[in-house]
This record gives C-alpha cells, structure tokens and sequence, in this order.
C-alpha cells in the first residue's frame, strides 16, 4: 500500500470522525428539543472532545495547509484569506476597507437622515486584536500583525486557551489573565473569527448566540469573519447566505464581503456604526422566504424542507430613498451582485 493510499485513508477516517460527531449533535438536538443540554453533555465527554480536537488539528496541518501548497493553491486556503481580507481592511492606512466603509455608511446615514454629522475618530491600531474561537491549533500566530486570543473547547495545542464561547461571561475591563479564561471583555477585538465553527453547534439558536456575543466582543467597525464548509457550486447555497446577511444585519452587521473558495464561502462583516444601515438593508431587501434563523445545509438532511424549494417572495415596494440606499450598496467592494 503507499503512502499516498495510506494517507487518504487517514484523512477519510478523520473527516468521518468530525462529521459523524456533528451528525449525532444535531440528531440529538431534534429528538430532545433542548440543544442546549446536548451542548452540555458533549461538553462533558472529555475523551470525545480531545479525539475531535486531534482529528481538526491533522486534517488541517496534514491536509487542508499542505494539500494548497502542493497543488499551488494557496488562494484557497482559509488561513492566507483571513489574514489578507484583515490586512485588506485595517492594514493600509487611510486607504483601508475601514476607511471606504466608514463613509459609505456616512452616505447612506445621509439618505436616512439629512441632519446626519457625526464626527469620527481615527481608528487607531499597531497590531489586530484577533479573538480566534474554535481556535484549535492557533494558526494565526504565525502573522506578526496580530495579537492573537485562541480559544476552544478542547485545546489541540498549549498557546490556545480552554474557554466555552457560548458561555464564557463577557466584562468591561480587561481582567489578569486567567487559565481556563473566564470573563472576555466588550468592544475589545478587532477581529473575530469562526473557521469553520457554526456548523459543529447543533442548532440555529446556538449559532445566533455565538453571532451575537462576537458582536459584543467587536469594536465598532470591527470585523467577522466567518468560513463555512462548502464544496458544492457558486449559488447553490445561495438563499442560505442570503438569509445568513439578513439574520446578522439585524444584529448590527453590515456584510462587506462574500468570496467561495474551493471547498469553503468565506464571509466578512462589518460591525456597523449606525445600526440603521444594516437594519435598513435589511427591511429592503427581505424576501419571503427570509427570517432570523442560522441554518446550514446539513440542517435539512433528514428534513422534506429543501433550500432549493423555498418559495421566493419578493417585496415589491421600492421607494425612492430605498433605491438610493440600494446604489450605495452595489458600490462597495466585494459585494457580489445578490443585492438587486
């Protein structure tokens, strides 16, 4: 047998093992009706914890990583796309993302309210506050330009910290550091990041509230990044990150971003300033099918609910000022065209 052989057994035993694990959480989280004690449960089995930690943390340096490098495909490589769509944004000075957005908000602002004036401070920064959740094996620590909190349930290595994001309680003053963390602290990070994250939780209530603490822990015009797994075509999954933009602009997030790679659709959002943008995008832009609800694909694996048969229904009504705010938005970098 060859290596070659040998290792893609490897890797189709430890791909089984996380998506076996994932399976038997959401199938749990239906027949109980309490996603929540589920999570508590598989919290307590140790030995489950720290197989799926080791299993993430081969796939992604004996595979994932080194499968880019020798197919020369680092473009799709979800470490490289982090760290450059960060640099993209607040590495550049004023010709930063930040910069760009921060006055299209302004504009918008303007077509909402014609008294809008607000005076901005500079966003001032040396290196990114990354908060890493799920971290497993804290591969941002390689990037000079971040300050690096890597967190996960069951650490792979020792730099990352044991911390349950889901329900570690968040403060205003930094606290001494403590292991495990106990307390994180608001309007912190500039940076937040679920690689491939929201899919182990086993129910959409559990992915709203992992959403909503990041916008806690964000600055204002901080940023989420969030990669998904997906290896089906551009669009199929189309409706679901549709909704996925909708869900997270009612929380305040104004989505900046949307890029698929091979085997991944990769997300950034911007925590708004104004809420009023995000939520009035929002109020433009729903369509029948859409509610505040995090699904994924696997959701519906055992469910006649298809994504492909939800029925659209689109609001016609446009006013003049909502036209207005809908051009502003095609007018952002990397917003793909699902807006109109």
């Amino acid at each position: 047998m060859t290596c070659l052989s040998m290792a893609s057994e490897e890797q189709l035993a430890l791909s089984s093992l996380i998506k076996s694990v994932h399976q038997q959480l959401r199938n749990s989280s239906i027949e109980s009706s309490d996603p929540e004690q589920v999570w508590r449960e598989h919290l307590q089995n140790h030995e489950l914890l720290n197989q799926y930690a080791k299993a993430m943390q081969k796939l992604a340096t004996r595979y994932w990583d080194k499968n880019m490098q020798i197919t020369s495909k680092k473009a799709n490589c979800r470490i490289d796309w982090v760290v450059n769509s960060c640099r993209e944004y607040f590495m550049l000075g004023s010709n930063s993302l930040l910069y760009l957005f921060r006055d299209k908000e302004d504009q918008i602002m303007k077509i909402i309210n014609e008294s809008h004036d607000y005076k901005h401070s500079a966003y001032l920064i040396s290196n990114i506050k990354l908060l890493d959740v799920g971290s497993c094996y804290n591969p941002f620590s390689a990037f000079p330009e971040f300050e690096v909190t890597a967190i996960d349930i069951a650490p792979a290595q020792e730099t990352v910290e044991l911390c349950d994001f889901l329900e570690v309680s968040l403060v205003d003053v930094k606290p001494v550091s403590s292991r495990p963390i106990e307390h994180l602290v608001r309007s912190y990070y500039d940076a937040v990041v679920f690689s491939l994250l929201l899919e182990y939780l086993p129910a959409s209530e559990q992915r709203l509230k992992c959403c909503l603490k990041a916008y806690d822990v964000l600055k204002p015009e901080g940023i989420l990044l969030i990669i998904t797994p997906d290896s089906r075509h551009q669009g199929a999954n189309a409706k679901l990150m549709k909704n996925w933009r909708f869900t997270l602009g009612l929380m305040g997030f104004t989505r900046i971003k949307l890029e698929k790679l091979e085997h991944v659709t990769c997300m950034v959002f911007r925590k708004a300033i104004f809420r009023e943008v995000p939520e009035r995008w929002c109020r433009i832009h729903k369509e029948g099918y859409m509610e505040p609800v995090l699904c994924i694909p696997q959701d519906y694996n055992n469910s006649s609910l298809s994504v492909s048969n939800v029925t659209d229904n689109i609001e016609q009504h446009r006013d003049n000022d909502e036209t207005k705010i809908k051009d502003m938005f095609r007018g952002l970098p990397f917003v793909d065209d699902e807006i109109g």
